[in-house]
């Protein structure tokens, strides 16, 4: 919703916004643009009347300005629908699906079109550091969006995806999430089969080889030519010669290959380069051209962004949530710094996180890690203690950040790799510690 808010603050209209926690990077990027941010939910932020009150899908009936904008009958909609309306009509959508990877692979994707001289539009899910926005109109019919299979709007509880009509699609992954709204992954593979129907027939599908769930969802019916990219399993797009951590690799497409020398770590991110260079070259971007692209990408902000180094200690904020997220970056993390100890601060936050569908998962998928500082936070409907208990690692429980700082700054030293993983804002966890780390080391001198 940032996000379209800037992307309709460029149209020109006058924008502002409610929201009940907004931290950064999004409120300064908000800021910045000049849109105003009210705190909390009250129908007198609805007046005087807006022209059109575009309507965030984590808002339900009983909420105050829900309640105003119904009662007093203002014009509303959807954000997805006011993107597909005010923006992508007309232009070339290039979608990207997917239970993990898509802010990854969106910005992968639009830095790659920028490079080729595109000047594509935007809205991802994160801040890509190239951009230094999760938004842009761009300049040419090239629109890049992170396609969220999360309901759209109180009113209206398809997928937002099935809004953007893409001509392009990459679908990364499927597995299960969003407990809050779906009842298992067969709800989920719907919401997927809709999606590929809105896709033309002179469109493309992009798909990772050797996912089950993806397979079926296609089995079920796909009317675009496919394309299939994969890391380890044969497929149009494939890598070779990769380093053990992922930072140096060659793409294979075409009876071509191009060499790649990057930032990024982890088998998961060698998808999410096949995914958005596959996606690049159905708009015309050849394969070197993609390559070189890549090795000027920066990252997105909050995905194993590496936040300070403070006396040899590197601090890293990653905006996980789901098993798989964490194992996958974990191990990424883990074959680029070899024996060195990674310690990992991990807030289950997600709404399938906090209702524990994802419990037996997650005890594992920090078994790269050497230490694991569990947070529980209120609310929580389970207790994390058997995390602990059945840890393949170190594992302490916390209810309280600030003790959790105090322990992990009494555990670390020079060398060692520290991960704040939450895709919220873990109680200010990051500023936290990075102000105690550089305190204690001020305290030595």
């Amino acid at each position: 919703m940032g996000g379209v808010a800037l992307l309709a603050r460029e149209l020109g209209f006058t924008v502002s916004g409610t929201d009940a926690n907004v931290y950064p990077p999004m409120s300064t990027q908000l800021a910045q643009a000049g849109i105003e941010l009210m705190q909390g939910y009250d129908a007198a932020h609805l007046q005087p009347a807006p022209d059109v009150v575009v309507v965030g899908n984590a808002l339900s009936r009983g909420n105050a300005e829900i309640e105003q904008l119904l009662n007093a009958g203002l014009p509303y909609i959807s954000g997805p629908q006011w993107l597909a309306e005010n923006v992508l009509r007309g232009r070339w959508v290039l979608a990207v699906a997917g239970t993990h990877g898509k802010t990854s692979t969106s910005s992968l994707l639009a830095w790659i079109l920028e490079q080729a001289e595109l000047s594509p539009g935007f809205l991802i899910g994160g801040i890509p550091a190239n951009f230094g926005v999760s938004a842009r109109l761009g300049q040419s019919d090239f629109f890049v969006v992170e396609a969220d299979e999360y309901d759209t709007a109180f009113f209206d509880k398809r997928s937002k995806f099935v809004h953007y009509h893409p001509r392009t699609l990459c679908l990364n992954n499927l597995e299960f999430d969003h407990a809050d709204i779906f009842a298992d992954l067969e709800a989920i593979k719907t919401q997927f089969h809709h999606l590929l129907r809105t896709v033309p027939g002179q469109g493309k599908v992009i798909y990772r080889a050797g996912d089950a769930a993806l397979a079926d969802v296609l089995a079920r019916g796909c009317w675009s030519e496919q394309v299939s990219f994969s890391a380890t399993d044969k497929a149009d797009w494939q890598v070779a010669s990769a380093s053990a951590d992922a930072s140096s690799f060659e793409v294979l497409a075409h009876g071509q290959s191009a060499p790649v020398s990057w930032d990024q770590t982890g088998r998961h991110n060698l998808e999410n380069a096949l995914a958005a260079m596959a996606a690049a070259h159905h708009v015309g971007v050849p394969l070197e051209v993609a390559a070189q692209g890549l090795t000027s990408f920066a990252g997105v902000k909050r995905r194993m962004e590496l936040l300070a180094e403070i006396d040899g200690i590197a601090i890293y904020d990653d905006f996980a949530h789901h098993p798989t997220a964490i194992a996958t970056t974990l191990a990424g993390l883990r074959a680029r710094v070899g024996s060195a100890r990674i310690l990992v601060l991990l807030e289950p936050r997600s709404n399938t996180m906090r209702a524990g569908r994802h419990r037996a998962q997650l005890a594992q998928s920090t078994a790269a890690a050497d230490q694991v500082f569990w947070y529980q936070p209120a609310g929580l409907d389970w207790d994390l203690q058997g995390l602990v208990s059945d840890s393949p690692v170190a594992a302490e429980l916390f209810s309280d950040t600030s003790a959790m700082v105090q322990r992990v700054l009494a555990e670390t030293g020079p060398g060692d790799h520290v991960v704040i993983m939450s895709n919220g804002g873990f109680d200010g966890v990051h500023q936290h510690l990075v102000t105690e780390l550089n305190a204690k080391i001020l305290s030595k001198s």
